[in-house]
């Protein structure tokens, strides 16, 4: 590819996310290079693959990534002048928007665009396991929901328990957003004030409200020394603080489409 232009969004401990433009147009590259951890590489490369699967089987739809031929990709250095091994890259489209974190205004009917996006997914057996952090889940420019980083993806037989169960908890997580933003998004316009909050996830078995608090009195300590004092990654980063700015409710997408 001639006139490419890479750029390093992210760095992390499992490696580096780039944006690689030309005057056709721009891609995200993912580079499982690792870090300075032991086995971070061999991690990475892990999680590489499982966003590949995920993709693979959400190919053609609307709302996510779309696997792009790595080829022409690989031979292109990054920022620091290394050229990674070509089992280091994933390259996937573009999403255009904001993250929902950085949103200045939302569509009234946007969560429940998002659930629906989310039973898509379901629908072809992919749960996205990471929907808790507001920077995975993309306003695009014409409002519309969309969902990236598939990392901590898994494909599933559609009719499993297993994507059951994790297919409640990506709603849980779009209800859990939608009751925060519901709270505190200012209305503009009262027209396109949003209905009440409709509930996306049913109430927990009492056994799964009291395994929710052990794993915050036990586990979940042990979990956030690990991830942000060893790897130096926070879950939820960049969440919207309380205190905003939050934004405000405007036309819905069906309106707008």
């Amino acid at each position: 590819m001639t006139s490419s232009k890479v750029e390093q969004l992210k760095r992390d401990s499992f490696g580096r996310v780039e944006l690689v433009s030309d005057c056709y147009g721009r891609w995200i590259r993912r580079v499982a290079c690792g870090g300075a951890l032991p086995m971070s590489r061999a991690i990475a490369r892990a999680l590489l693959r499982r966003e590949a699967r995920a993709l693979q089987a959400l190919d053609g739809m609307a709302g996510v990534p779309q696997l792009v031929e790595r080829a022409r990709f690989v031979a292109l250095a990054s920022p620091d002048g290394v050229v990674p091994h070509p089992d280091d890259v994933l390259v996937r489209s573009y999403v255009d928007g904001t993250p929902l974190h950085r949103c200045t205004e939302l569509p009234c009917d946007f969560f429940e665009r998002l659930a629906e996006l989310v039973r898509q997914l379901h629908a072809r057996g992919v749960a996205h396991n990471d929907l808790h952090k507001e920077q995975n889940i993309v306003v695009g420019q014409g409002g519309a929901p969309h969902l990236i980083d598939f990392q901590l993806a898994s494909v599933h037989s559609p009719d499993s328990r297993a994507l059951a169960k994790r297919a409640a908890d990506d709603l849980r997580h779009v209800a859990k957003h939608q009751r925060r933003y519901l709270r505190f998004t200012r209305v503009e316009d009262e027209r396109w004030a949003p209905a009440a909050h409709l509930r996306l996830d049913p109430p927990r078995p009492a056994r799964r409200r009291g395994a929710a608090l052990v794993w915050r009195k036990t586990a979940k300590p042990l979990y956030n020394f690990v991830t942000r004092r060893v790897l130096q990654r926070r879950d939820g980063e960049e969440r919207r603080e309380t205190r905003g700015p939050w934004p405000v409710w405007c036309e819905p997408v069906a309106r707008r489409n």
